[in-house]
């Protein structure tokens, strides 16, 4: 919010060495601005332009890999209250920095579906899901283990007005009941710090800056459509599923370099893992910081919602 008044947004960008966007609609891939050095005021331009292009790829960042644990922290907190996963695996003395790791002998949580790439948001059954997000990897397959994310303002824009106008007056059931229960049968059961957390947020989302309108659903964690019966609530989300899936407009894809930092702005953007290396050595090993964000702005505050 503080850097729209600025006299430039972009500034921290003055000494990049290349800026190129990945499509119109998302993504832009950043050479030569060190996060590490970032001031107060360029954080904020940063936080900006995250939430306007959706999603940020800064590559080369050797400073910030050497910084550390207690430098992610606060680089993250700048952003908000840092969140702490509720089964994922930390850093020691810093639950604040969930781990992602996988290789050939990971159990991956779905066996049942052809693919096991979900379009999700991250974390989005809490009650102040997570805004600017960042994710980086220290070991990565050389071929495959890519980052895929779409746009949930790009899917709500090609939807019709109507329809759009409809979407608004509707809210969901989150719940992460299911992970949860997967993880509490699993290896990671150790992990469990606290129960599932159960909300009610918006299908559509103001993005508290920018004032654009977006999807946010979460297959992961949706449960449902709240007072709609099982079938109906299914008819409308798995229509959004597929639209979101195969909305290529609103799509970019990373692949993985040494030294990549990837930032993306929760609130308005989803994205999927591509597991193509699974039964391979290598590793997929990286960590995330999650500040959260507000609660869930309704595109229509004061609307009467069902």
């Amino acid at each position: 919010m503080r850097a729209l008044s600025h006299p430039n947004p972009r500034k921290f960008l003055q000494g990049a060495t290349r800026i190129e966007n990945f499509c119109p609609t998302i993504g832009t891939e950043v050479e030569g601005v060190n996060l590490v050095k970032l001031t107060p005021e360029e954080r904020d331009e940063l936080a900006l332009e995250v939430a306007r292009r959706r999603v940020l790829v800064f590559r080369g960042q050797d400073d910030f890999f050497e910084a550390g644990g207690e430098f992610w922290k606060e680089f993250g907190s700048y952003f908000g209250r840092l969140h702490v996963h509720p089964t994922g695996g930390h850093p020691e003395g810093l639950p604040e920095i969930h781990m992602i790791y996988r290789d050939e002998n990971t159990v991956y949580y779905d066996t049942d579906n052809i693919t096991r790439g979900m379009w999700h948001t991250d974390m989005s059954h809490e009650r102040q899901p997570p805004g600017l997000t960042a994710f980086f990897l220290f070991a990565h397959p050389e071929s495959g283990g890519d980052t895929f994310f779409t746009s949930g303002v790009e899917a709500l824009k090609r939807l019709s007005p109507g329809f759009v106008e409809y979407l608004r007056t509707l809210r969901q059931i989150q719940s992460a009941v299911d992970p949860i229960q997967v993880t509490r049968n699993g290896t990671r059961s150790r992990n469990i710090r606290r129960p599932c957390v159960t909300t009610i947020h918006p299908l559509v989302r103001r993005h508290p800056v920018t004032g654009e309108e977006s999807l946010f659903l979460n297959p992961e964690a949706t449960k449902g459509i709240l007072g709609y019966k099982k079938q109906e609530s299914d008819l409308i989300l798995n229509f959004l599923y597929d639209h979101i899936a195969g909305g290529l407009e609103g799509q970019m894809r990373v692949k993985w370099a040494p030294k990549t930092v990837v930032l993306w702005d929760n609130r308005v953007t989803m994205h999927s893992a591509l597991f193509d290396f699974a039964g391979s050595p290598e590793r997929r090993h990286g960590a995330r910081i999650t500040p959260q964000a507000e609660r869930p702005i309704p595109a229509l505050d004061g609307l009467q919602l069902h």
